[in-house]
């Protein structure tokens, strides 16, 4: 675990440094400060200086304020200076980078981002629009991959491509102007007109009266508070980025109950008490890290779908003469193995100064086995020609094998019916390696006392990826367990059971419950933005419904 370094308090500079001070600040206590406070400060500060510092400091205070104002327009008024870069999510990168150029006026210039809205409130995704917009005014083309429908609708152009995913899509099936677009018959087009839509339940579970309580919470931003989680729910921690939903869960609940279920060693952030333990037998966090860090993992290898297939070509008749065993069938021991490139089917290529190159095998032709493995046949395929099924494809070629049938089913039904059985697990995308794991969960008979954590599941997702989702998240609630989401996302909003709102704003100005209780509740809370813009959502749910 991090401590302060106990000689400079976290500040990392020497006495000497931390000497000078302006309106009795010194430079660490001035970084430690976030974006608004900083804003606030560098306004009043002309007041409390003197003519010949005004005179100094004139250009100085100019160019912070309008560097500051350019990270506040991006929505990132919570963060502050000294936080570490790794620390920050991919959005917060993104969006830290585009304030930069939203500063450097520059003109011609084309820019791709990829997501910029991840992490972002529904309060804070209109500023990131107006900072996109201001950058097409000045004369340059701003090209953004998106799925989120605000971002969508404010476009000036949108394309399409589909019109599934995998080897089903790859074509434009759509284009045009928002209001040429929402006329069309994507999918996009469906959910953006509200033809399509995801629905709001009907009611809402009332759990099994038992609850995990967290009191005196107090990492970080947070005000001392106290969270009641009710168990067999589906439930949403909500509010502004910044506003001490992941100190909450990730950085305080989550190590805690880990330390005393699983003996981990990670120390959770400050709180006086967690009530509740008894009633959960484990805590899962589903992320979306990668399922494996090397060509080698794959989603056969990460469900244990491929012990099965490797058992299943060693009892075959021809196998079984020539004394092959399942280990015969693996890529990662010496015997079935291409031996050339040991099982990986690619060969490294080392660019000097540029990015490796992996390019297909000579001997094996990327099959990844020899040629006497090859040789066994199980319904006319090889087991290289299994791992390069579709999820979709392989899942009818095994109906009749229980044990892979009913693996693969989970797969299909979290969305990923369009993933190779094979599929190197660094080119699967943070939405895919969550869905992958989500299916592991679904084919493991539980105790139904399991509490799973996710962290803004959304991202990446399509409308029709999140229906997906949230019906994997019910089947898992169904089944007894609890599911604890933080999220911006308002269809996973409106879809949960019970919800925790904290705020009202990010940084200091955060770290307090706006709203714990029932979904529809939160309407009522006037200090809450999640109430306000699910007021929108769930409004604009109805006038569609009864269109």
């Amino acid at each position: 675990s991090v401590v302060k370094c106990p000689d400079c308090n976290g500040y990392r500079l020497k006495k000497e440094s931390l000497h000078f001070k302006i309106d009795n600040k010194n430079i660490g206590q001035v970084a430690e400060m976030d974006l608004i406070q900083l804003q606030n400060w560098l306004l009043d500060l002309d007041k409390k200086l003197s003519t010949k510092q005004k005179a100094i400091a004139k250009e100085i205070l100019k160019e912070l304020r309008t560097r500051v104002d350019f990270l506040l327009q991006v929505g990132l008024g919570y963060l502050n200076l000294n936080r570490p870069t790794r620390t920050l999510s991919g959005g917060e990168a993104q969006r830290t980078r585009l304030a930069t150029q939203i500063g450097s006026k520059l003109t011609g210039i084309t820019y791709i981002l990829d997501e910029p809205s991840i992490g972002l409130h529904s309060r804070d995704n209109q500023k990131l629009i107006e900072a996109l917009k201001e950058l097409t005014y000045i004369g340059n083309s701003v090209i953004v991959v998106e799925h989120d429908k605000e971002i969508m609708l404010q476009a000036d152009y949108l394309f399409d491509l589909g019109p599934g995913a995998g080897k089903h899509g790859g074509m434009v099936t759509a284009q045009g102007t928002p209001k040429q677009f929402i006329k069309e018959n994507g999918i996009t087009a469906e959910f953006l007109s509200g033809r399509k839509n995801i629905d709001v339940p009907l009611e809402r579970r009332k759990g099994n009266k038992k609850f995990i309580e967290v009191e005196g919470a107090t990492g970080n931003n947070l005000k001392n508070i106290n969270v009641k989680f009710p168990l067999g729910t589906f439930i949403c921690v909500t509010g502004v980025s910044g506003s001490g939903k992941s100190t909450l869960i990730n950085d305080t609940l989550y190590p805690y109950l880990r330390q005393r279920l699983h003996r981990s060693i990670k120390k959770p952030l400050p709180l006086k008490k967690l009530k509740g333990i008894e009633y959960i037998d484990k805590v899962i966090e589903i992320d979306q890290k990668p399922i494996g860090r090397t060509p080698r993992s794959n989603p056969a290898t990460y469900t244990g779908l491929f012990t099965h297939i490797r058992k299943l070509f060693s009892m075959i008749p021809d196998a079984k003469i020539r004394g092959y065993n399942p280990g015969r069938f693996s890529f990662n021991v010496k015997g079935g193995r291409c031996e050339t490139c040991q099982g990986s089917g690619k060969m490294k290529i080392e660019m000097n100064f540029l990015p490796d190159v992996y390019v297909d095998c000579e001997t094996c032709a990327g099959k990844r086995y020899n040629r006497e493995t090859l040789e066994i046949l199980y319904k006319g395929k090889t087991i290289s020609d299994v791992l390069n099924m579709t999820v979709e494809e392989a899942y009818y070629f095994f109906e009749a094998v229980p044990a892979l049938k009913r693996k693969l089913k989970t797969l299909l039904d979290v969305g990923l019916g369009y993933i190779t059985l094979g599929q190197q697990a660094t080119t699967l995308s943070g939405g895919e390696a969550q869905r992958v794991k989500l299916a592991e969960e679904l084919s493991k008979k539980d105790t139904g006392k399991t509490l799973y954590i996710l962290d803004e599941p959304t991202t990446g997702l399509h409308f029709e990826d999140i229906k997906h989702l949230i019906n994997v998240l019910n089947k898992l609630v169904e089944r007894g367990n609890t599911v604890l989401v933080i999220e911006h996302n308002m269809d996973i909003i409106k879809s949960a059971d019970y919800l925790v709102d904290l705020g009202p704003e990010g940084g200091n100005e955060g770290g307090k419950v706006v709203y714990q209780g029932i979904t529809e509740g939160i309407l009522e809370v006037k200090e809450s933005y999640t109430g306000k813009y699910l007021a929108e959502e769930l409004k604009s749910s109805n006038e569609d419904k009864s269109e």
